[in-house]
């Protein structure tokens, strides 16, 4: 396909990362001014390279027709949370939004896979406003903690050097440190409500200095 045609295949994509990339900030502010605690710690977004959506769909026996369809995931997303309860609320706040229908959930923290991968996977149905009408695309938002995320993206490396064919000792390795990952966020949970106190503490005391030194600068 001719490069001219990808851009104008993927430009919806592109418009949808980075609409919801600022929708979902305006979540996290919201919630901060609401001094509540944040559940987004952050965002991130791609489309999908097209050498990485040529291999995909010879991999999965795709066709280019199919594409819009069948593959899932060339917009994607990526919130990181502090806790595994935060996972949750914000996939309820996702699940209440309606400017996205959801088309399916894919829960890897309850349901994890045989690697060790925990995530939570939700693909939806999302409109882009385009200058010949409306488009309705498909789009993945992957909801993690941050040291799941940590797991994810060493193991995501080690897949470019071995293919996914992981050397025993390797594979062994990689599960343990999922089970780390796992256990630190499952301690972390267990402290949750004096973390997130120290946190609004610590926001509260940023807060005031910040405004003092206003004051002062005022009287200068």
């Amino acid at each position: 396909m001719m490069d001219q045609n990808w851009e104008n295949f993927l430009t919806p994509y592109n418009q949808a990362v980075e609409e919801l990339k600022i929708k979902l900030k305006g979540i996290r502010k919201e919630y901060s001014r609401s001094n509540m605690h944040v559940p987004i710690e952050f965002v991130t977004g791609r489309v999908k390279p097209v050498n990485s959506i040529i291999g995909k769909a010879a991999l999965r026996n795709i066709s280019f027709e199919d594409l819009e369809t069948e593959m899932q995931d060339i917009a994607g997303l990526r919130i990181m949370c502090q806790f595994v309860e935060d996972i949750h609320e914000v996939v309820k706040l996702l699940r209440n939004r309606n400017d996205m229908k959801i088309i399916e959930e894919r829960d890897y923290i309850s349901n994890k896979k045989e690697s060790g991968y925990r995530s939570y996977h939700v693909v939806f149905e999302y409109p882009v406003q385009l200058i010949h009408g409306e488009k309705r695309i498909l789009v993945e938002i992957q909801v993690r903690t941050l040291a799941m995320n940590f797991w994810a993206t060493i193991e995501h490396s080690l897949n470019y050097k071995y293919q996914g064919e992981f050397p025993d000792a390797i594979n062994v390795r990689l599960k343990r440190a999922a089970e780390a990952a796992f256990q630190l966020d499952e301690e972390m949970s267990q402290i949750r409500e004096e973390i997130q106190e120290a946190q609004h503490l610590f926001s509260h005391n940023k807060r005031t200095a910040i405004n003092k030194a206003h004051e002062n600068n005022d009287f200068l």
